[in-house]
């Protein structure tokens, strides 16, 4: 048994330091891709370093199979594994990393419900190292100085367009903010994460920034246009570095030699962040979710709240419920969807894995799907088991008190943007409804079309921005077909309720919208005003040509008014 526990040990400690090889070389392209302006080598190096935890576990599970047989499933050899392997990781800066790839190893191969403490890492409570990454800290020659110096560390020798006009403009703009926040002494002090942070077209310094008694986060954007080098942006206000490190967004490359410091680092920027969306945010999705469902048990042990229905209308093709006072939902897919819905659950799954690995561009919410999570009975609302019971059967099962979810998503709870605008007050329903327009076209220019765009299919973060989060009707927008709607002078046709022309699997009429989308009145005006264009086919294949073009669109992650002014152009070089 000890011969085998070792075995176990050496494949799974083998199969995780090829994870982290391939993971550092992915990340470390990134670079040279800014460099090269290859957007879509980006993109792809995003959505491939995704694969590279199951591949791996695969491989894991493959080898221990087959090199010990019928003793691969003895829950006693793996209790043993789990103490040798957790010996080699002791010392290792990533060994939390470690400890949920193992644990992914045990429960393919157990095929475990619920979760072991005994065979895995899972329960283990969260354990960040003490302290943060080594810093770069610069504090002498005044504000303008600093930043020529910040920048520079990075890209010494790089061809700017500008970059002391555009340091004199980050210089004015942090002025500006400090003196909003009632300070008025001069910067003494940049401190930055010495390696930027990539996503899309984009490179980001990480940190934060002192004058007198006020210290704000700092990111500065930095874009690469055809004609050099501009800094599009600099952030410091809570809100917007939020923003940037949403979990509407997909992952940022970056050199990382410690994760559980930079996360230490990263939470004293945003302190409202969890570990969960932080890890997740720099590519370490899989214990991000490891690090939800430990704040999720912390949660449930230390509250007496129950599993009850969420707010906002029901939905044909998931159940979905919350806790009172937690920050997520779970979604189960129903057994059966009703009519006018023809999707399967296979291809309800296959919209969610799309998600997962498309660029979500601010507006998609990231979904952890999790398997065979265990709950007490009793942490459930009555009406709430029922329908589980009775209307999403495949997904679960109750037995010896215990609820299991054998498949659920876990997503971060927002507003449902109906109910937003009942309660709302008149100027932040207008906002909302400006940037529920935004919100469309800004998932159009990432190549996806909602589908089902009614309004209780988008919710309302916290800092106010509209994000999509109904999947099942999702799809490329470069698949759909936009169609003006015939015209006819019989007025039978016209009335008649049924279509009188032909309409194929992936014909869309922009112009109906308008009468599906629900909207009334003012705030009808204020979408027709600001995303009029949506309603005619002519944006939408417009569209369509620069993405099959083989553009890359940006899609800044910072509001219009937050830019500089630098000359950031918004097309990219097709490839």
């Amino acid at each position: 048994m000890n011969g085998s526990a070792d075995r176990i040990a050496k494949i799974a400690a083998g199969e995780f330091d090829d994870y982290c090889a391939e993971f550092a070389a992915i990340t470390a392209r990134a670079p040279q891709r800014f460099r090269d302006r290859d957007w879509h080598g980006l993109q792809e190096d995003s959505a491939g370093r995704l694969e590279i935890h199951n591949q791996r576990v695969d491989a894991a599970v493959a080898k221990i199979e087959s090199a010990l047989g019928a003793d691969a499933a003895s829950n006693e050899t793996w209790r043993l594994a789990r103490t040798r392997y957790g010996a080699e990781l002791a010392t290792r800066p990533d060994a939390e990393i470690g400890k949920t790839f193992f644990s992914s190893i045990t429960r393919r191969v157990l095929k475990t419900e619920g979760t072991d403490p005994m065979v895995e890492f899972t329960d283990d409570p969260t354990s960040l190292p003490v302290g943060e990454p080594e810093l770069v800290r610069l504090e002498a020659g005044g504000l303008e100085a600093m930043l020529i110096e910040l920048t520079s560390r990075s890209y010494a020798g790089e061809d700017w367009q500008n970059l002391e006009r555009d340091v004199r403009l980050a210089t004015r703009e942090i002025e500006r903010r400090f003196a909003l926040h009632g300070e008025q002494d001069e910067v003494a002090v940049i401190e930055a994460y010495p390696h930027p942070f990539y996503r899309g077209r984009a490179a980001y310094l990480i940190g934060s920034i002192t004058a007198g008694a006020v210290t704000l986060p700092l990111a500065i954007a930095i874009h690469r246009t055809s004609r050099g080098l501009v800094i599009g942006a600099v952030l410091v206000e809570h809100d917007d570095i939020s923003v940037l490190f949403s979990y509407t967004r997909s992952s940022f490359m970056v050199a990382v030699d410690d994760q559980g410091k930079l996360v230490n680092y990263l939470r004293r920027l945003m302190p409202h962040r969890k570990p969960a969306e932080l890890f997740t945010t720099i590519g370490y999705n899989k214990h991000g979710k490891t690090e939800r469902y430990r704040d999720l048990r912390a949660f449930i042990d230390s509250s007496g709240a129950t599993f009850e229905h969420a707010r906002g209308i029901r939905g044909m093709v998931m159940i979905v419920f919350t806790l009172a006072g937690y920050d997520a939902v779970f979604k189960v897919i129903r057994d059966r969807f009703p009519y006018p819905k023809q999707t399967t659950r296979r291809q309800v799954m296959s919209k969610y894995r799309l998600v997962f690995r498309h660029d979500r561009a601010g507006r998609l919410i990231d979904a952890n799907e999790f398997e065979h999570m265990r709950f007490a009975v009793s942490r459930f609302d009555e009406q709430l088991l029922q329908e589980l019971q009775t209307e999403a059967a495949k997904s679960i099962t109750v037995e010896d008190g215990q609820v299991t979810l054998h498949h659920v998503y876990v997503e971060r709870k927002v507003i449902p943007l109906d109910i937003y605008l009942r309660e709302s007050n008149p100027l932040k329903g207008r906002a909302a409804m400006i940037d529920y327009g935004r919100a469309i076209k800004n998932l159009a220019m990432s190549d996806i079309f909602p589908g089902d765009m009614l309004l209780k299919n988008f919710g309302v973060t916290r800092s106010g921005r509209v994000v999509f989060y109904d999947y099942d009707e999702l799809t490329r927008v470069t698949e759909c077909n936009f169609r003006e709607m015939p015209q006819t002078v019989d007025p039978d046709r016209e009335m008649s309720a049924d279509p009188w022309f032909g309409v194929g699997d992936h014909d869309v009429f922009p112009e109906e919208f308008r009468n599906f989308l629900g909207v009334r009145g003012e705030l009808r005006e204020v979408l027709e005003q600001h995303h009029g264009d949506l309603f005619g086919v002519r944006f939408w294949q417009r569209v369509q040509d620069r993405v099959k073009a083989g553009e890359v669109i940006e899609i800044f992650p910072y509001e219009r008014s937050r830019r500089l002014g630098a000359g950031v152009r918004t097309r990219a070089r097709p490839t």
